[in-house]
């Protein structure tokens, strides 16, 4: 794997990340999502107002392999010490080490932007992601009993949670 850079999200990337977040609606657990999103849902869910919750893409010599978040977690003011972070690989990169330098990523900025814990909540079927962030620190802290239901399966989600500073 060469050098991954991480840019904030501009209008141009929307359709790729359109792309690579619909394809894990429609043929994975990983989004609670049942029907693609368009446009402008995408662009919503990852153009934020508040300077302090970004999304960012990840380029190797300037071709897309995925994109991540950090959003609020709740909206209310004693949360503001935490953020939910996301990440979404096009799913030719799973495996190649991106996750992991793309946590290292979103946790510099979280300690940057201020923030004191961060949260992944994660379908309890994505064992990918589950020991990704565990590896990386993150503890257990909640487990939802079935709170979707996708392809016809009540779906468990868990939060895993790592203080930052």
């Amino acid at each position: 794997m060469g050098h991954l850079v991480f840019e904030e999200v501009q209008e141009e990337h929307l359709p790729w990340i359109r792309t690579i977040y619909n394809y894990y609606v429609q043929n994975s657990t990983i989004s609670f999502h049942t029907e693609p999103l368009a446009l402008d849902e995408i662009r919503a869910n990852v153009m934020h107002p508040n300077p302090r919750y970004k999304s960012y893409v990840i380029l190797e010599e300037s071709e897309l392999k995925g994109y991540i978040l950090i959003t609020q977690h709740k909206n209310k003011q004693a949360y503001d010490v935490t953020a939910e972070v996301t990440i979404y690989l096009d799913p030719a990169q799973l495996g190649q080490g991106t996750g992991s330098k793309a946590i290292a990523f979103l946790e510099e900025q979280g300690r940057a932007s201020g923030f004191h814990v961060l949260i992944a909540t994660i379908c309890t079927e994505n064992e990918r992601s589950i020991r990704l962030f565990e590896r990386h620190g993150y503890m257990k802290c909640a487990h939802f009993k079935e709170i979707g239901c996708k392809f016809g399966r009540k779906l468990d989600i868990a939060s895993y949670q790592k203080i930052i500073k």
